[in-house]
């Protein structure tokens, strides 16, 4: 009996009580307004994800063609290395609307849509990638280079068989480093009608609509956080198998 009687008392207790009825009412309007919020957006947000990942990805594979190229020419003809990573510092430099808007205008590579942005995108990627290929392939130990010349190795043998691989893990930082900047800067390709998640979010500030703002930010942060990631686990994976190598031989 005294049980129940207790049992009564909670039941009682809290459905007289308003600050109860008040959170499970907030929590029911909260859960129906995400609901909404998914039925009314999830397509967008995906296919803007996607825009924003083929920018991205167009963009650092274009960067790494002719970045990786760049940094090993300087290594060779060091008088290049001012003029090719003060181009690359100067890209750095100006601020990334500014960017976009200033090739608009350009032929053939200018305009409003992807091109333009991807463009841009390449732009703002070279340096990490040239300076990292260019100190990684320095950076590798002279008497193992020497070592090679040694036993007869050309230059091209020694670059392809001893110093890129030694220098894999370094410029695979500069790619990683390069895809983490693209795709935050990707955000701003929207103003120039090139798609992606900063339209969500152009979209969120103009409508001061803070869940449009958070659903273009947080994929995008997302993004790059899991671009980190799995470059840094290849990172990994590729300097140990390169110290196992050099070990065995």
């Amino acid at each position: 009996m005294r049980t129940l009687v207790r049992i009564k008392e909670r039941t009682k207790v809290l459905t007289t009580n308003p600050f109860t009825c008040n959170y499970y009412s907030l929590n029911d309007i909260s859960n129906n307004e995400m609901i909404e919020f998914i039925n009314r957006y999830g397509t967008e947000i995906i296919r803007r994800a996607i825009e924003h990942l083929y920018l991205v990805t167009v963009a650092i594979f274009v960067a790494i063609v002719v970045g990786i190229p760049l940094g090993i020419l300087i290594t060779r003809k060091p008088k290049l290395k001012k003029p090719i990573l003060g181009f690359a510092n100067i890209m750095q430099t100006i601020p990334s609307l500014a960017l976009f808007g200033l090739l608009i205008p350009v032929p053939v590579v200018g305009g409003i849509g992807d091109r333009t942005a991807i463009i841009a995108l390449t732009l703002y990627s070279l340096l990490p990638i040239i300076r990292n290929t260019y100190t990684g392939i320095i950076g590798v130990d002279p008497a193992i280079v020497a070592a090679g010349k040694g036993m007869g190795m050309t230059d091209m043998q020694l670059l392809w068989q001893v110093e890129i691989p030694l220098a894999l893990g370094v410029i695979l930082a500069g790619v990683r480093v390069a895809a983490v900047i693209a795709i935050g800067l990707a955000t701003i390709a929207a103003a120039i009608g090139a798609g992606g998640l900063g339209v969500l979010i152009f979209r969120g500030v103009a409508t001061v609509n803070n869940q449009l703002l958070l659903a273009g930010a947080i994929p995008s942060a997302l993004m790059a956080l899991a671009a980190d990631f799995g470059l840094g686990l290849v990172e990994a994976r590729l300097s140990k198998s390169t110290l196992k190598s050099i070990n065995q031989d």
